[in-house]
């Protein structure tokens, strides 16, 4: 099996669970929605997450990208975030997710390198899609709690917005076969 059908099986399959989550609870879904963002746990988790797998990649740098920097970049880094959390601990989990996001898209942009078959395009649609969200929600993650106040609004749209995510995944996974 190739990594490009792995990552688009994959990233089909996780938009599938994310949207049936949705499509399944609806309304009953927004405590823990608007929760996350200021949530201390999830902040550890995914700032954290995101932290050691930017870490290792600047231990990875090369002569090209300042590898004979690399202890002062790794130490640099380190300490923006470990500070981050007793400096700036408002919407951190925001600001995990994005960074895990970008980790995240630029793994699947690697592995769709040079593949132009729809399935590939259309993983790489979606993982665009989520960087310009991610870089939004990085520089203003406040938005994330405005878009939960916006949806849960109208008792429609958590479910339409979780069928939303579970087709394109559906889509995904389908795809991902004609490879």
């Amino acid at each position: 099996m190739s990594p490009v059908f792995l990552s688009t099986i994959f990233t089909g399959l996780l938009l599938v669970a994310f949207g049936a989550h949705f499509l399944w609870h609806g309304l009953r879904t927004e405590k823990s929605a608007k929760a996350f963002p200021r949530s201390k746990a999830a902040a550890y988790l995914l700032m954290g997450t995101a932290t050691v797998w930017f870490l290792y990649h600047v231990t990875q740098l090369g002569p090209a990208d300042f590898g004979q920097y690399k202890k002062v970049i790794f130490g640099v880094f380190l300490f923006v975030a470990v500070s981050s959390f007793y400096f700036v601990p408002d919407f951190l989990a925001v600001r995990g997710l994005a960074a895990l996001i970008l980790l995240i898209a630029g793994f699947l942009l690697n592995v769709g390198y040079m593949h132009f078959a729809m399935p590939a395009l259309m993983l790489k649609v979606f993982v665009y899609t989520m960087i310009v969200i991610a870089l939004v929600l990085g520089a203003n993650p406040y938005k994330l709690r405005d878009f939960f106040e916006w949806l849960y609004k109208h008792p429609y749209r958590p479910r339409a917005f979780g069928g939303i995510f579970a087709l394109y995944g559906l889509l995904l996974v389908a795809a991902s076969f004609t490879y």
